[in-house]
């Protein structure tokens, strides 16, 4: 479906009542593909009507996380800022006989006497054509005549959006389906106030993995969480996209540029999308592989460096170097980096291990024949000159094969890490250095023979 781009004009809209949440990355996402997609224009507008829950820091947070996240605006509006705007039509809408202003008592506060204006509601059945779903029809009468203001100057959330999007030319309201039931009042607002219609298009919410409404626990949290815990904006921005959309090439690995080349409006699903962190993972760890070896290490640095001086342990930039490959295969995100130092899964590569005797033989071996075999990759390894993880293995494979695998090289892993589970012994060989190696299976030949 292409629009002819005179036309299309579409907005972001958040409350600044709360951090950047990925339903608000969506609805800018959605429209974003849609404009771009057309060569439409966007209007960021900081909803800012609800005086008490309304924050900067709230919106600087919104507009941050969009930036971070790729997504650009055109032209940006502060409804704080547009008081004078709405006050002028709730007068035309009195002057008129479409609105009246109404003495009530108040719903917070028990015997205050509040002053409200309210739409006098023609009571009409209203029917608009929704892009994704198609005719959605109300009847309005159960309505009654809602409020619009709560004061000349203080305009309530319906009427400020429609005299907003009237005002700003807005062709195309593409918004959560939570917002279907607010489309009939904003009709009506419309039609008194002699506005077009905009086109209207309402997309299924994110489901958590129980199919309920997405919550915090299910990852219903602030992009700025997501980018704490190591997620890249790119696969973040990809995985948001494609949850109820399917690209007509069938790719699951997109840019926001190719989203914006295969993206329809009618081919969003009219179903709810499972908000599925595992396929999350996923999608960044699709995207850590695309990284160089000095991108990736500048991604987990400060991660790594904090985690290792919690266990008093020296960041090394050379050893950080050498495990790149190894961390780069276990992680979907940055944080996992840090719950691997916490667990001391890492801390063999930066300080000495300390093998404990009972555990050093495999279990079907004993400590004489750990301590002997021990001996013999230290007596083979002192003479290799070529070090690296394959001469390592070519040198003591044939020895592991003939007197046992696990009873040859459980004991050498073990003495140089003194974990139970670790990369296998030629890799830490390898990484660790010839000397560490060496020292290391001596200190474990002199714990069993104590």
């Amino acid at each position: 479906m292409t629009h002819t781009s005179e036309q299309i004009k579409v907005r972001f809209p958040p409350s600044p009542t709360g951090l950047c949440h990925v339903g608000t990355a969506r609805m800018a996402l959605l429209n974003t593909l849609f404009a771009r997609k057309n060569a439409g224009t966007i209007v960021f507008r900081s909803e800012d009507t609800d005086r008490e829950r309304s924050k900067k820091e709230f919106e600087d947070d919104i507009i941050e996380s969009l930036t971070w996240l790729g997504l650009s605006y055109d032209s940006f509006f502060r409804q704080s800022e547009r008081t004078a705007i709405y006050t002028a039509a709730i007068q035309k809408l009195i002057d008129e006989g479409k609105a009246y202003l109404s003495e009530e008592e108040s719903k917070k506060d028990a015997g205050v006497m509040v002053q409200l204006v309210r739409l006098k509601n023609p009571g009409k059945t209203v029917t608009f054509a929704d892009i994704i779903r198609g005719d959605i029809t109300f009847d309005t009468t159960e309505l009654g005549d809602f409020a619009i203001a709560r004061a000349l100057d203080d305009p309530l959330y319906h009427l400020a959006v429609v005299i907003d999007d009237a005002d700003m030319g807005i062709t195309h309201v593409i918004r959560g389906e939570e917002h279907i039931s607010n489309t009939p009042r904003q009709i009506l607002i419309q039609e008194a106030l002699g506005y077009p219609r905009p086109q209207y298009a309402h997309y299924p919410l994110f489901l958590g993995a129980d199919r309920a409404k997405l919550s915090k626990r299910m990852g219903d949290v602030s992009v700025r969480e997501y980018r704490n815990q190591g997620y890249l904006p790119e696969a973040l921005l990809n995985f948001v996209g494609t949850l109820g959309w399917t690209p007509p090439s069938g790719k699951e690995i997109l840019s926001l540029a190719e989203m914006i080349e295969e993206f329809d409006l009618a081919d969003l699903h009219k179903s709810g999308a499972v908000f599925d962190i595992t396929k999350l993972r996923w999608y960044n760890r699709e995207y850590l592989q695309q990284l160089s070896a000095e991108e990736f290490e500048r991604y987990i640095a400060p991660t790594l460096q904090t985690a290792l001086e919690a266990r008093n342990l020296q960041y090394n930039d050379l050893m950080v170097q050498k495990i790149l490959p190894i961390l780069r295969e276990r992680i979907h995100i940055s944080s996992d980096i840090g719950e691997m130092v916490a667990e001391g899964e890492l801390d063999f590569f930066f300080a000495e291990p300390k093998p404990e005797s009972a555990r050093i033989p495999e279990k079907k071996s004993n400590a004489a024949d750990a301590a002997r075999h021990l001996q013999h990759a230290h007596d083979t390894l002192i003479g290799l000159s070529d070090w690296n993880e394959q001469a390592i293995k070519d040198a003591l494979w044939d020895y592991a094969t003939e007197h046992g695998r696990g009873a040859v090289l459980w004991p050498l892993r073990y003495a140089l890490s003194a974990r139970d589970k670790s990369p296998d012994p030629f890799a830490i060989a390898a990484i660790i250095g010839k000397e560490a190696t060496l020292s290391r299976i001596n200190y474990a030949i002199g714990v069993l023979r104590i």
